[in-house]
C-alpha cells in the first residue's frame, strides 16, 4: 500500500495489515493468531537510542518505531534494514544459499547492502553492516569529482552515482539537455532496442559499479554477491561485471559470483520474516 507520510499515520497502516493477515490465519485455523512480526525498512536503528535513522521516510526517523509498533500490535516486533533483509532471505534459500559469506546489495531507488556469515545477519556495532551507499565512489576520476550531493550531507557517495537518478544523470551527461527527465527504466528500454547513447550511459554505470563492488571485495572478500533492485535488471549487467572487476580487486583473478537475486521483490519481505529465525538474529 502507499507510505503514509506521518509516523502515526505509518503505525496504524501497519497495524491494519497486520490485523488483516490476523484474520486470514484464524480463517486458516490457526490456533494462535498473535504470531510475531519481521520489518525490513529503509533505514537503520541506532544501537544506543533505539530510534531510527537514515531513512528517505523521512517521518520514521527520530521515532522509536519497533518499541511503538511492539506496543501497538502487542506481540513481540523485529525491525532490520531492508537491505539486510534481502541478504538474509537470499543467504537462507536464494541465490545465495550454502555460500559462507553473502553480501546482499540493492541498488534502485537507493543503493544499500547487507552482510550474513554462516546464515547469520552482521548488523555490525553500530548497526551498520554493508552500508555501502554512503562510502565516496572508490577511484574517482577527474571529471567526477567532488560528485553530487548526497542527501546525507556529503558528496560523490556511491548512491548517487548507482541509484536511479545516478543512471539518468549518466545519460544525461552523454545526450545532454535532451535526455532530461529519461527514467532509468526507459534508458534501458533504449539500450535494449539499441540505441547507442543509452548503452554508452549503461557502460559507464557499469564500471563505478565495479568499482563499488571492488572495494567490497577488498574489505569483505564475500563468497558471492547478489545484486537486487530494479537496476539489477539492466541488460547484460552480471555478463559484463566480471571483466572490469580485474582492473580494480587486489588480485591477480577474480573468482567473485555476482548473481541477480533468485527471490525478486519478495527478498525484503521473506528476510523480514525470517527475522526471528534462530539463524537470522
Amino acid at each position: 500500500m502507499p507510505t503514509p507520510t506521518s509516523y502515526d499515520a505509518i503505525v496504524k497502516a501497519i497495524a491494519r495489515l497486520v490485523a488483516e493477515v490476523d484474520d486470514w490465519l484464524q480463517r486458516q485455523g490457526s490456533p494462535d493468531a498473535s504470531w510475531p512480526v519481521g520489518i525490513g525498512h529503509p533505514g537503520s536503528t541506532c544501537s544506543r537510542t533505539g530510534l531510527i535513522r537514515n531513512s528517505n521516510s523521512q517521518a520514521l526517523n527520530g521515532r522509536a518505531l519497533e518499541r511503538d509498533l511492539a506496543a501497538t500490535l502487542a506481540r513481540p516486533t523485529r525491525l532490520a534494514n531492508d537491505a539486510n533483509c534481502l541478504a538474509l532471505a537470499e543467504a537462507h534459500d536464494g541465490a545465495g544459499a550454502g555460500y559462507q559469506v553473502v553480501f546482499g546489495v540493492i541498488i534502485g531507488t537507493g543503493t544499500g547492502g547487507g552482510v550474513v556469515v554462516d546464515g547469520r545477519l552482521i548488523a555490525g556495532h553500530n548497526a551498520l553492516a554493508g552500508e555501502w551507499g554512503h562510502i565516496p565512489l572508490p577511484w574517482p576520476r577527474y571529471s567526477e569529482q567532488p560528485g553530487p550531493a548526497c542527501y546525507c550531507g556529503l558528496q560523490g557517495c556511491i548512491e548517487t552515482w548507482l541509484s536511479g537518478a545516478g543512471l539518468a544523470r549518466a545519460y544525461h551527461g552523454v545526450c545532454g539537455d535532451d535526455a532530461l527527465g529519461v527514467s532509468a527504466a526507459e534508458i534501458a528500454a533504449r539500450s535494449k532496442a539499441g540505441e547507442s547513447q543509452a548503452a554508452a550511459a549503461i557502460d559507464r554505470y557499469v564500471d563505478r559499479l565495479a568499482r563499488s563492488l571492488a572495494l567490497m571485495i577488498n574489505v569483505l572478500d564475500p563468497h558471492i554477491i547478489v545484486l537486487g533492485g530494479g537496476l539489477s535488471n539492466l541488460p547484460n549487467l552480471t555478463a559484463n561485471l566480471p571483466e572490469q572487476l580485474n582492473r580494480w580487486v587486489f588480485a591477480d583473478r577474480v573468482d567473485t559470483p555476482i548473481v541477480c537475486a533468485q527471490h525478486g521483490d519478495a527478498g525484503g519481505v521473506r528476510g523480514a520474516a525470517q527475522l526471528f529465525d534462530p539463524s537470522g538474529r
